[in-house]
């Protein structure tokens, strides 16, 4: 629905598929994973209140809310007749994986194109976030019931651009969290990461620079399986 730092949009396809009808995502961001799946019983909880508040208003938005938000050339700062969950939509679709809403849109060329084509896809989608629970809080505060926990945290080395940070975070607490949490566990790093015995998964190329995405699950998954040398 936006674009968001660290959002998993390019490769939430190589993450395991969800054992529980129920998913929850405890720092969701732009929820890549629920809207995957987005017809399961969905939570998303995040500290950041500019994130929860602008998920629950596209739950009430209708397509014509969506393709009725004004376009923007590159750079144009953006017209303060939006509401304020309308400025953050438009701030983050306009401006490539942001971590917190800028007040123009971005300097590349085609931002308009790209915004106008992301209105048609977010107003297509909205009927797949119609029946989501979503709540602003902390990890800790949710119920550890029986589900699919998608973990993505602001990472150990990345994360620090975030509001709501890794400096905010005791990755030793956090790793025992994720490891007594019920059901099919998912936790999201990059390689750098020492918190759980974290797996490669796949190289990807950030607007700075490629890192390694790195997986921990509860559950084998493909990237437990190393081929050995031969001696």
């Amino acid at each position: 629905m936006f674009s968001y730092y660290g959002s998993k949009s390019k490769i939430v396809d190589y993450y395991p598929p969800p054992k529980f009808n129920k998913i929850i995502e405890p720092f969701a961001g732009s929820a890549r994973y629920a809207l995957k799946y987005f017809d399961r019983d969905i939570l998303l909880v995040d500290k950041y209140e500019i994130v929860v508040s602008m998920w629950k208003w596209l739950q009430s938005c209708s397509e014509k809310d969506i393709l009725g938000l004004p376009d923007y050339n590159p750079k144009e700062p953006f017209s303060n007749t939006l509401s304020e969950n309308e400025r953050m939509l438009v701030a983050f679709n306009c401006n490539r994986g942001g971590a917190t809403p800028k007040n123009v849109a971005g300097g590349y060329d085609n931002v308009k194109s790209v915004w106008k084509h992301r209105k048609k896809e977010i107003a297509k989608s909205l009927f797949k976030i119609k029946h989501w629970q979503i709540k602003l809080g902390c990890y800790k505060e949710i119920e550890n019931i029986e589900a699919t926990w998608f973990i993505d945290p602001p990472y150990q080395f990345g994360g620090e651009h975030y509001k709501e940070s890794n400096k905010n975070i005791n990755f030793t607490e956090l790793a025992k969290w994720c490891k007594e949490r019920t059901g099919q566990i998912i936790v999201c790093e990059n390689t750098k990461a020492d918190w759980l015995p974290f797996k490669k998964m796949i190289d990807i190329s950030g607007q700075s620079q490629k890192t390694t995405e790195a997986i921990w699950s509860n559950n084998i998954t493909n990237y437990d399986n190393v081929q050995m040398s031969l001696l």
